[in-house]
């Protein structure tokens, strides 16, 4: 058994979707200093490093994150490679993908998982994402949740129509998945966003399991 963390590692060295606050890790108690034991504090967006999107981040509909589904967030999922050269998601390019037939639960490797490799705590606005029509061939062919390996499911520019069809149609998804070292194949997937009561999203500690 062979376990992938492909959580990204939260720290004030990673990238942030532009506009979102940054992240802040600190020391507030300190033991060098004197005291019993050592606290620290976060301050952050939710939507950071490795983090589920609830439809209220996107629909305004009061279906926030700690109602997601755990049987859903749990299962079978299927990990597609794509090439270096493919700039964008579509529907296209998933018709003619290996994808197996009845999987619910897909995660897509692209070239943007490089970035991670890079460690590199700038934001690049030109990642793979998918576009429209191709959320509409995710809805047609019953996945249930989706996973990307950049901070974004959508484009930058466009970040609205990709979410909303995923979303209104009840697709879990998982943004800033590092599926570097993940080859292309079928896993044991399980991803636990924190149960954060009334939030649009959460950060996930998120693993997959091969044989």
């Amino acid at each position: 058994m062979t376990i992938y963390d492909i959580s990204l590692p939260i720290s004030a060295n990673l990238p942030v979707w532009e506009g979102d606050p940054a992240i802040q890790l600190e020391k507030v108690i300190s033991m060098d200093e004197g005291a019993d034991a050592n606290v620290s504090r976060l301050s952050a967006g939710v939507h950071i490093g490795t983090h589920v999107d609830a439809p209220h981040h996107f629909l305004n509909d009061g279906r926030t994150v700690e109602n997601l589904s755990l049987d859903i967030l749990t299962g079978v999922a299927y990990v597609l490679y794509l090439a270096e050269d493919v700039d964008a998601v579509d529907a296209a390019i998933l018709a003619s993908a290996s994808i197996p037939k009845n999987r619910s639960r897909l995660l897509i490797r692209t070239r943007n998982s490089q970035q991670w490799l890079q460690k590199s705590p700038k934001f690049i606005r030109d990642f793979v994402a998918i576009t429209p029509d191709g959320a509409e061939w995710l809805v047609a062919n019953d996945i249930k949740l989706i996973g990307v390996d950049y901070l974004s499911v959508a484009e930058f520019q466009n970040p609205i129509p990709t979410h909303q069809i995923l979303l209104r149609a009840g697709i879990i998804v998982i943004e800033g998945c590092d599926l570097s070292q993940v080859p292309e194949g079928e896993y044991g997937l399980y991803c636990l966003p924190l149960k954060l009561v009334g939030s649009d999203g959460a950060p996930a500690r998120t693993i997959l399991i091969g044989k």
